[in-house]
Formats: structure tokens, sequence, C-alpha cells
């Protein structure tokens, strides 16, 4: 009934025993009249529909459902638990207020019983919801970098043992590792937890003239690739220097069983596992001052984030003024919209076909 999860009525089977009991009781509900697979997402948008999600919430449980860090599944919780909801609908209630301001001097401008209308008490509304906003956004970089992962790549020439510390790190055999240079020819991806916080890991093609076409294309990816990290991992068995770039390089001078580290130069042994923990925790200090306070934000999407800049946008044509009246009020008509798309008060059903189809079924 309403006080379900969806809103709706609804029973629980608890079945014990092995997968043949499974498939015999869901082979008698597909003779049911009625009964049919759920979509995926289904229970999930129903609960959206009827009221028991907003938009927002719905995004942070496919969110929780996706954690692997502590600070991922604390972000997440904090969203499901309807914080971002309650910051927008605080929001949106003080636009409705200047608006209802701003249409009561359009409708009954005349009337002497109608407060009087200035922009200094307009501005006195909108300016504090203006920097409020603001705040919220300057933490949004950090919490969607959370959400999705501290972006580490992991750079070199062919045959220097990139693919070899990526399988050492993550304790898994990712990727192939080979005497023949330029083996790893697409970039492979790998997710650490470090310190509670989410790294992943992309080792990447070797630097260097390609010798064929296809190894040219690895290459080219790795070049464009890495301007949007953030932090790389030059390695080396050399005293060689990174390749010029705009992003915060940790050099690490690998095969150190064979050759001693340079002076300043993190010296790791993959097969021995010398260094590692330090090349760890060298990767973990910087993921830490980049996500910051990533994990207490609210803003974890770049549409949460497009729509906040949409309306702040709106604020601000306002209070540099010299718009007319009605113009005022559409500004913060659109505002008021913009916020409302985050928690799914205005149907856009685009981005509902979007949200709910990344969860599994049954959710």
């Amino acid at each position: 009934g309403p006080a379900s999860s969806t809103g709706e009525d609804y029973g629980e089977l608890q079945l014990h025993g092995g997968r043949a009991v499974i498939e015999g009781a869901l082979a008698a509900l597909h003779r049911l009249p009625g009964l049919r697979p759920a979509e995926p997402g289904e229970f999930a948008r129903r609960s959206f529909a009827n009221g028991k999600l907003d938009l927002s919430q719905a995004e942070a449980l496919a969110d929780l459902v996706d954690a692997q860090t502590e600070a991922q599944r604390r972000q997440a919780l904090r969203v499901a638990g309807g914080a971002l909801r309650r910051k927008v609908e605080g929001w949106r209630a003080s636009l409705v207020e200047s608006l209802a301001l701003v249409e009561a001097e359009l409708d009954f401008s005349d009337e002497a019983d109608v407060g009087v209308f200035s922009p200094a008490r307009l501005g006195a509304l909108l300016s504090p919801l203006a920097e409020d906003m603001r705040a919220a956004l300057q933490l949004a970089p950090a919490s969607e970098r959370m959400r999705d992962g501290f972006l580490v790549m992991i750079l070199g020439r062919p045959n220097v043992g990139k693919s070899t510390l990526i399988n050492a790190l993550t304790r898994r055999d990712l990727a192939i590792v080979s005497s023949i240079p330029g083996t790893t020819r697409d970039m492979i991806e790998a997710h650490l937890d470090i310190g509670g916080l989410p790294v992943t890991l992309i080792d990447t093609a070797g630097l260097r003239e390609a010798a064929d076409a296809i190894e040219r294309i690895g290459v080219d990816r790795t070049l464009a690739r890495v301007e949007t990290a953030d932090l790389a991992l030059w390695l080396s068995d050399s005293a060689e220097a990174p390749p010029a770039h705009d992003v915060e390089t940790i050099r690490v001078a690998t095969k150190t069983d064979v050759t001693p580290a340079p002076e300043g130069v993190i010296g790791v042994c993959a097969l021995s596992g010398e260094g590692l923990e330090t090349l760890a925790a060298a990767i973990g200090a910087r993921a830490r001052a980049r996500l910051g306070d990533g994990a207490t934000s609210l803003i974890v999407r770049e549409r949460h984030r497009r729509a906040i800049e949409q309306a702040v946008e709106s604020i601000e044509a306002i209070l540099a003024g010299g718009e007319a009246l009605e113009l005022q009020a559409e500004e913060l008509r659109r505002a008021s919209a913009a916020l409302g798309r985050i928690v799914g008060a205005v149907d856009v059903e685009e981005i509902l076909d979007a949200v709910f189809s990344r969860f599994c079924i049954g959710k």
C-alpha cells in the first residue's frame, strides 16, 4: 500500500535452497496471468512516480549500488537521504517568494494594500540565494570526481613496466605483460580504494614512434586522455624526464632490483613489491588534496551543476539591473524550472529514461 517503498501493493518471496528452487518459483509465477518480469529500474521509477523518491534520490540509489569506497557510499547516502532535495526545495522557495513579489507589482501596483516593491527588496532576497548556490558550485568538481574516481594515468616508454605495475597495485592480472614492446595498444582501467577514496588507474600505450597504425591509435588516445587526468605517473627505468603536459606528475623508477632509483624519484619493483606502499601513499595524498570535501558536497552530477549554473545566471541577470519587471519574472521562472529538473519536479522524459535505465533488473 501507500507505506511501501513504491507506494503500491507488493509482496516479497524469501526463497531458500539452490538455483532449481528459484527457477521453479519463477516458472510458477510466469504462469500466473498479468505477471511479467520487471524492466530495469522499474521499481525505482514507480517509487519516483508515486512520490516516494525524487529524481536526485533515485540517482543516488544507483550510485549507492555502484559505490566502491566508503567515501562514495557516504556521498550517495547523503543525497539518497534527501539532502539535495531539501537544499533545492529551499532555493526554489526563495525564488517563488521573489516571483510573488514581482508578480504582485506587475498585477496590483495601483492597489494601496499591496506591499511596496523595490529593487533593493528583491535584491535582499536574491543576493544571498545566489551566494549560497555559488558556494555549492565551488564544491561540485570535487564531488563529481569523488563519484567518478580520482583519475591516474600511467605513462612511460614501451616495456618500462606499466602493465606490471598496474597488475601489482591491483593484485590482478588485468594487463598482458610481455617483453615485446607495444603490447598494450588500448587503455585498461582499474579501480582502487586508497584510504577510502576512489582511484581509477589507466594503463596506457607506450609513448614512442609507433611501429604500426594500430599502435599509433593507442598512443594518440593516450596523449589526448592525459589532459583529463588528475595525476600522471611517469615510469622510467632511467633518468629520462617526463613529456611536457599540464597534469601533475609523479616520477617513478621501475625495476629498482636492477637499477637504484635517482634521488627524489619513487622507486618500485613490481615483482618484489618494494616501493608499492610508498607509491600508493603518494597517490592517496594527491587524491585527498584534490577531492577535499567531495564526500560532503551535494552536487555530484554534471546535470545538477548545469542546472544550478543556469539558475545563477538568471538571478545574476536580475541583480545586474536594467531589466523590465516582465523579464525579471521570466528569469525567476527559468531559474525555478532549472532547479526543478534536478529533483524531477519539471518532467523531462529523456532525463527520466536515462536515469532509470542505469538500474539493474529488480531495482
